[in-house]
């Protein structure tokens, strides 16, 4: 598959926006180190998180258009650490990109958004598009709502699918791919949280700097 590079984050001078990790500039054995410190060993991973690996954030950003933003399967390209050149394939709404965790890996998305609830379901799954069986749920909430302040709260919640432990679809991987994506469970609540916190960085770069939150590359 070749993918072209999608204009992610174009309306955002380099550098401006400080702390922004993504495999462009922090490649994974430079950020592995920094997710490990994020993690804590004094208590055990499956006690605090067991099934689930919540996330959250406060973002200073309107709801109704973090949503809209949320809403639209390539804003991936910009937050998310590493999964890039988003192209959609010949069934609609159904999206194709590289997940650079493994070599050779694509990773497949389906986008299911409710306006009225501002809830966002990514359907995913790496090496194949017929059974999206990673599901990321997502609820954006209005702040003033829960925080009496303008604003946006980010819930993320992802759960643990048996088929973290092993590939069902082996046969479609790439081959003498070394890793499988739930080799990294154990570090889906640090990861979760730098993708979360990119997120969050870039809605409240460009509210504060009168940008709309969607940009117009996406539109």
């Amino acid at each position: 598959m070749t993918t072209s590079a999608l204009p992610a984050l174009s309306d955002i001078p380099d550098r401006e926006i400080p702390g922004i990790l993504r495999i462009e500039n922090s490649d994974r054995e430079a950020t592995t180190p920094i997710i490990m410190d994020m993690l804590r060993s004094v208590y055990p991973h499956d006690q605090v998180f067991g099934q689930f690996c919540p996330v959250q954030a406060y973002i200073e950003a309107p709801p109704r258009e973090v949503f809209d933003y949320l809403a639209d399967t390539r804003c991936l390209e910009e937050w998310t650490y590493s999964l890039r050149g988003f192209t959609e394939t010949e069934e609609p709404g159904l999206w194709v990109a590289r997940d650079r965790l493994g070599p050779d890996t694509e990773i497949y998305t389906r986008t299911v958004a409710h306006p009225d609830a501002m809830t966002v379901d990514y359907h995913c799954a790496w090496d194949q598009g017929r059974h999206l069986w990673m599901v990321y749920l997502m609820r954006v909430v209005d702040a003033q709502v829960v925080f009496d302040k303008p604003g946006s709260v980010v819930l993320w919640v992802n759960c643990h699918h048996p088929f973290y432990d092993e590939n069902p679809y082996p046969e479609a991987a790439p081959p003498k791919r070394p890793v499988w994506v739930g080799d990294f469970w154990e570090m889906f609540s640090a990861g979760h949280q730098l993708e979360l916190d990119n997120l969050k960085a870039i809605c409240e770069y460009r509210a504060a700097h009168g940008l709309p939150i969607t940009p117009d590359w996406m539109k």
